[in-house]
């Protein structure tokens, strides 16, 4: 949705965010591994569409959306302008685990921060996260 481009980078770090206080120091501990490995940073913010009344889903998707990418721009103005590295954001529907788990086989990725609500997919795709994706991850409490 958004690029910033300060300096070509050499990898990439992904980090998740769900608008929490804790995804918010995950986004800070990703920018200070940036600027330390030369990396661009995608934010992704994923979330479950779940359809109560035909038609509503569209709606609901649109809704979420705009909602996600305001929480963003504040943490944009925040915590990214200014910071010197590369970043974009992203919002997918899916559940967490799956949606880095896909970004992780499409894309090289030196480093994965996320915070503590990535167990919201359940223990045991967290699990299967970790296992699969075999790159560094830190979990922000």
């Amino acid at each position: 949705m958004n690029e910033t481009t300060h300096h070509p980078h050499e990898g990439s770090i992904l980090c998740t965010v769900d608008f929490s206080r804790s995804s918010r120091e995950a986004l800070l501990w990703a920018v200070h591994l940036a600027r330390q490995l030369n990396a661009h940073v995608r934010i992704l913010y994923t979330y479950r569409l779940i359809q109560y009344r035909a038609g509503e889903a569209l709606q609901l998707k649109l809704e979420i959306e705009e909602s996600a990418l305001q929480q963003y721009k504040l943490l944009e103005n925040e915590i990214l302008a200014g910071s010197g590295i590369s970043y974009d954001f992203k919002v997918e529907i899916g559940f967490i685990a799956d949606r880095v788990e896909d970004y992780c086989r499409k894309n090289p990725l030196n480093f994965l921060v996320t915070n503590k609500n990535i167990h919201s997919g359940g223990r045991e795709s967290f699990d299967e996260l970790v296992e699969h994706i075999k790159v560094p991850l830190l979990v922000v409490p």
